[in-house]
C-alpha cells in the first residue's frame, strides 16, 4: 500500500477513540467529506468493538493493529487481531434488511444486543473483504473509493 500509516493500540474500549481519530486524519487527508469520514469512523468503532467482544472476548486480550493508505483509486483500511477468526456469513442480516417488519421494541432490542455493525460496514464502505491466517492475524480490509469524495 501507498504512503501507508498504522497504529497499534491496546484492544480496550477506551482505545476505539484513538483508532478513530488516526482514520479520520487519514480519511481528511484523502480529501473525503465530513459525512463520509464519519462513515468511516463509524465502520472502525464497529469493527474494533467486534474485536474486543468477539475475536478477543475481552478487553485486554490483545492487540488491534489499524493502518489506512491512499492509492490513486481507494483509501484503505485494515483491523488486524490475533483473536478468534471470525465468519462473516455466520451473522445474519438484521430482521429489517430480509423484508422483516419489526415492532419498535424488536427495533430496540435488536440495537441494544448488536448486530448492526457487519451490516453498517457493508453499506458503508465500497469494499470489505475478511481474511483469516494463523501467522498474520485476521485482518478486516474495508476499502473506501476515492470517487465517492464528495
Amino acid at each position: 500500500m501507498a504512503n501507508e500509516q498504522v497504529l497499534t493500540v491496546p484492544g480496550r474500549y477506551k482505545e476505539i477513540k484513538r483508532i478513530c481519530e488516526f482514520i479520520a486524519a487519514g480519511a481528511a487527508q484523502a480529501g473525503f467529506d465530513d459525512d463520509t469520514i464519519f462513515h468511516l469512523e463509524l465502520c472502525c468503532d464497529e469493527a474494533s468493538t467486534n474485536i474486543i467482544e468477539h475475536a478477543y472476548g475481552e478487553e485486554g486480550a490483545g492487540n488491534i493493529v489499524i493502518s489506512y493508505a491512499l492509492s490513486d483509486d481507494d483509501f484503505t483500511i485494515v483491523l488486524r487481531d490475533n483473536g478468534t477468526a471470525f465468519n462473516p456469513d455466520a451473522v445474519p442480516p438484521p430482521p429489517s434488511v430480509t423484508g422483516d417488519e419489526l415492532t419498535s421494541d424488536e427495533l430496540t432490542d435488536q440495537l441494544r444486543i448488536g448486530g448492526l455493525g457487519l451490516h453498517f460496514i457493508r453499506n458503508l464502505m465500497d469494499e470489505v473483504r475478511f481474511t483469516s491466517d494463523r501467522l498474520s492475524g485476521t485482518p478486516l480490509i474495508m476499502i473506501k473509493r476515492l470517487g465517492t469524495r464528495q
